[in-house]
């Protein structure tokens, strides 16, 4: 399961929520408040927001409130290259916003910052550091207050510079968590289109929440020549005993390499992890092309660059 992207003051799905809950007791809904209230709370999927999307219109809701749901539905799923492609309606709406429609916005600037923010966004998608770092500084300036949402942007770029500098040491071995044996990137990384280091723990919520669909990414990558290695970042044997409880537990084929991250340099501090799960995707010349959380978006498409029949699988539901 995938963090929602906290995106500072602009709305949560929980504030959401807790106003709905309040508003149980409040006189009914006229249609059109219904409508406007389904409109942003909706998260099930992007045609289900667009049948949401159509019955507001039909009630009346105006275009802004509309362009508004619209952009916290991608935010929300953290999908910058629809957020990019919003950016014509957004700047075209911001010559004619108007406070009294927004449903999320204290001012004009408020929107303003959000179309730097699209353009931010834009440039990145293109690789334009320039470009970038110009309009996510204008988004700083006209919304200070939303601050937080474009910070995880800018680290972001800043760590994906600073893999470009990363160079791994293939010979080093390292444990084997369900076996013990000892197994070298270079072995895993040989005859690969790819690699895909595995960065967990046993007592991460998250990663036991998802741990039955990473076996299935596992399978899937392994399938498809791209190496799989999964490190507990915490070398110690309490943790790595866990690990290999919770792997057994399955039930399951265990496929790719399970290991231990090293005491001295660990693979986990060149590649600046700081959260589980965190995925580091090598080509096959083990440079870094992806570092981050695995179910964005960004990863699967690099994912197909590197083999172009590995497919996103279903996920199981929680």
């Amino acid at each position: 399961m995938r963090l929602n992207f906290a995106f500072g003051v602009f709305i949560s799905i929980a504030s959401l929520l807790s106003a709905q809950e309040e508003a149980a007791d409040a006189p009914k809904m006229t249609p059109k408040e219904d409508a406007m209230e389904q409109l942003f709370s909706e998260r099930e999927s992007t045609e289900a927001l667009e049948k949401a999307i159509l019955s507001a219109r039909k009630l009346g809701v105006p275009e802004q409130a509309i362009l508004e749901s619209k952009f916290l539905f991608h935010i929300d799923r953290a999908e910058d290259a629809e957020i990019a492609k919003m950016l014509p309606e957004l700047v075209k709406q911001g010559e004619n916003f108007k406070l009294s429609d927004s449903q999320i916005f204290g001012s004009e600037d408020d929107w303003h910052a959000i179309v730097e923010y699209a353009r931010a966004i834009a440039a990145l998608q293109k690789g334009e550091k320039q470009a970038f770092k110009k309009h996510i500084t204008e988004a700083f300036w006209l919304s200070p207050s939303q601050g937080a949402a474009f910070a995880p942007h800018i680290q972001r770029l800043r760590l994906m510079d600073a893999m470009k500098e990363v160079e791994l040491d293939k010979q080093r071995k390292y444990l084997n968590t369900l076996n013990a044996e000892s197994t070298s990137l270079e072995t895993i990384m040989a005859d690969k289109k790819g690699t895909m280091l595995h960065f967990w723990s046993p007592w991460s919520p998250e990663c036991e929440a998802t741990l039955a669909d990473f076996l299935i990414t596992s399978e899937l990558l392994t399938k498809n020549e791209i190496g799989v290695a999964s490190l507990l970042p915490e070398a110690s044997e309490k943790v790595n005993a866990a690990a290999k409880a919770m792997l057994v537990a399955t039930g399951k084929s265990i496929t790719g390499h399970w290991m231990l991250d090293a005491e001295k340099l660990p693979l986990s501090t060149q590649l600046k992890v700081q959260t589980v799960p965190t995925v580091v995707l090598l080509d096959s010349e083990g440079k870094v092309v992806y570092n981050g959380h695995p179910g964005n978006e960004e990863f699967w498409g690099l994912l197909d660059k590197l083999n172009p029949e590995i497919k996103r699988p279903e996920m199981r539901e929680e």
